[in-house]
């Protein structure tokens, strides 16, 4: 049974593999002040009754997450191979970026599942903290893409900083053209991202035409019916690329 652990911002997503099949799949917060101890006991609860893993797999986007998850499996998972996706880890995927080491793992791992499962050139969609538009080429290259603040950090930022506004559910209004407040925040969120994520589509599309846009990541489900450009889905992109990592390294 393989374990694979992909931190992110807000999230962290454990899944368990048996062979190329994902057989369950957990979604906790990330806590960057959590000790590998407590990191130890969290995972331990979630994975009662299933298999000990017989490997690891795993990407990080917080550094002192990274530091205690480390320290967590040399001390409790010893003899486990592990794979962490950093610089020099077999990926398969040429960065072709400015300062390569500046791409962020969950982007380099999203890139080898997405090119593995659809070919290129195809775009990935991240919706988590931040909107991730990763372009791939025909040959599974990372080109690169665009970064935009994601849709919950907005709408927190919009009730912080706006008295009379607050924070609402991300459902679709009953109509564009909001008839009070929540559902005019609901329409300008909900709306406007896929809008966005249509317009960054299109242009993308001129300076390199696409096959497919795959959506990943927590809010992908809420977005993806008012899209026009994503189409595909995957919301364990992540964990397949750390499989298929782990696949190329041990």
């Amino acid at each position: 049974m393989l374990l694979t652990i992909d931190i992110g911002n807000t999230n962290t997503v454990l899944g368990l593999f048996q062979g190329e099949q994902l057989q369950r799949a957990f979604r906790v917060k990330t806590d960057p002040r959590a000790t590998a101890d407590e990191m130890f006991i969290l995972f331990r609860a979630l994975l009662r009754g299933h298999p000990e893993p017989d490997g690891i797999a795993l990407c990080s986007t917080v550094p002192a997450v990274l530091r205690e998850i480390r320290w967590m499996i040399g001390e409790y998972y010893p003899d486990t191979p592990t794979v962490i996706v950093e610089p020099g880890t077999k990926t398969g995927v040429p960065i072709l970026t400015d300062n390569p080491k500046e791409v962020g793992a969950d982007r380099i791992v999203n890139t080898l599942a997405a090119h593995t499962l659809y070919g290129g050139p195809c775009v990935v969609v991240d919706f988590g903290t931040s909107t991730n538009l990763d372009v791939v080429s025909a040959k599974g290259e990372f080109l690169g893409g665009a970064l935009a603040p994601g849709i919950e950090i907005s709408l927190d930022a919009l009730a912080a900083r706006a008295a009379a506004l607050r924070k609402v559910e991300l459902v679709a209004p009953r109509s564009v053209i909001g008839k009070n407040t929540v559902e005019a925040l609901q329409s300008g969120a909900l709306y406007g991202f896929a809008g966005q994520v249509d317009g960054l589509v299109d242009r993308i599309n001129e300076e390199l035409p696409l096959g497919a846009v795959i959506a990943t990541g927590g809010l992908a489900e809420v977005v993806l019916p008012e899209s026009r450009t994503i189409t595909a889905h995957e919301p364990d992109l992540t964990l397949i690329g750390l499989r298929l990592v782990f696949e190329k390294n041990v």
